[in-house]
């Protein structure tokens, strides 16, 4: 039989370590989302509740308080898609599951496929919208589309985006080395630095990057131009050449962090 003091000690350590846990799948989800720049501003003033506590000021250990009091509810209203799509993650058993690390020959297979893809949408200028899931969940974005869940190949991303067929106007979504989901919807960037000589397929391509840490390839109609987004930030003009060096660069640095991530994980 184990000790009164024994029993108390294991379930201090098992609260801690589900408690740990939680934060942790917590810090996964919000993980490249506007949720994080969240979690730090709540951090700072959390920190200015200690310092006021400890120096006795009055008025400002007062004013945060009665902030707290209603930040939350404000903060559930602000942040309800953040919110659903966390509970639909955990529906969905995402909560437990980590990213699968994309082998060797599925990333080379990937861009091969993308490059022969954009190399004809370009002799040809056709338009074309791809967005490569990352860390942050697409699955609203995806749900605007067409379900397929159909193998990347560049014969498939062409007939997608031929002229006048019914999907060529919206994007296509890649989750790991698939296409999830055709003729999307995405955000419209509102950054006041954009040129305003960029198309509405170019400021899409852009917002996509800007809400989430997706890789956005963009294809000009007008111009044939190839253009890589990512973290708010546009890469245009690139050669064929240069868009494949990128884009299997980002792909590789994924594939790192992942791995990385995993050892660390069972370690």
């Amino acid at each position: 039989m184990l000790s009164a003091e024994v029993k108390d000690y294991l379930s201090d350590l098992v609260d801690i370590l589900i408690v740990s846990f939680i934060f942790y799948q917590l810090l996964v989800l919000l993980r490249g989302t506007r949720a994080v720049q969240l979690v730090k501003g709540i951090s700072v003033v959390v920190i200015l509740w200690i310092i006021s506590r400890y120096f006795e000021l009055r008025t400002v250990t007062w004013l945060i308080e009665n902030l707290f009091s209603v930040g939350v509810i404000a903060l559930i209203i602000i942040f309800q898609p953040e919110v659903r799509r966390a509970l639909e993650k955990i529906g969905r058993g995402g909560f437990f599951n980590r990213h699968r690390v994309i082998r060797e020959e599925e990333v080379n297979k990937l861009v091969g496929e993308l490059s022969k893809a954009v190399q004809s949408l370009t002799s040809n200028k056709i338009g074309a919208l791809m967005v490569l899931e990352q860390k942050t969940g697409l699955y609203d974005y995806i749900r605007t589309g067409v379900s397929l869940n159909a193998e990347v190949s560049s014969e498939l991303i062409r007939t997608i985006f031929a002229t006048n067929t019914p999907l060529h106007d919206g994007a296509i979504i890649i989750q790991e080395s698939r296409v999830a989901a055709a003729g999307c919807f995405l955000p419209l960037s509102e950054s006041t630095k954009v040129s305003k000589s960029l198309g509405t397929r170019h400021r899409a391509g852009l917002g996509m990057s800007e809400m989430s840490d997706a890789i956005v390839i963009i294809v000009s109609e007008e111009t044939s131009s190839i253009s890589l987004a990512q973290n708010g930030v546009l890469n245009g003009n690139l050669s064929n050449e240069e868009f494949v060096s990128h884009l299997y660069q980002l792909l590789k640095q994924k594939q790192t962090k992942l791995k990385e991530e995993r050892g660390s994980g069972n370690g």
